[in-house]
């Protein structure tokens, strides 16, 4: 269980560090679902710093169990919060997006706990 706790949260730490960089670089793949949520682009520095700092406190959770546990707690509020403005916008097609960042996150959590 142990194993499986470390590769999944290096894998969502690296997944969320991604998406974090992407959002800070402005790549059009990201920004452009942005704009039509209707996300202010002054939240896109603080949204990207969010996940930034989440991703590092995944990895340094490995070390300090609760500062990981924090981290997928602030996450998955993150990433739920993220579904959450999806529906809103009535973007049916993309509300996957956000998930598929949740589950791992939410599944590091889990075996973070029962490890």
């Amino acid at each position: 269980m142990h194993t499986a706790y470390i590769i999944v949260t290096i894998a969502a730490a690296a997944w969320v560090g991604f998406s974090a960089v992407s959002l800070l670089r402005r790549a059009a793949f990201v920004v452009d679902p942005l704009v039509e949520y209707g996300v202010p682009q002054s939240w896109w520095n603080p949204l990207g710093v969010a996940k930034a700092i989440g991703a590092i406190g995944l990895i340094v959770g490995l070390f300090v169990p609760v500062i990981g546990v924090a981290a997928a707690i602030g996450l998955i509020l993150y990433f739920a919060g993220a579904v959450v403005t999806v529906l809103r916008a009535r973007s049916y097609k993309t509300v996957a997006f956000p998930v598929l960042y949740l589950i791992p996150v939410a599944v590091a959590l889990g075996l973070g706990v029962a490890a």
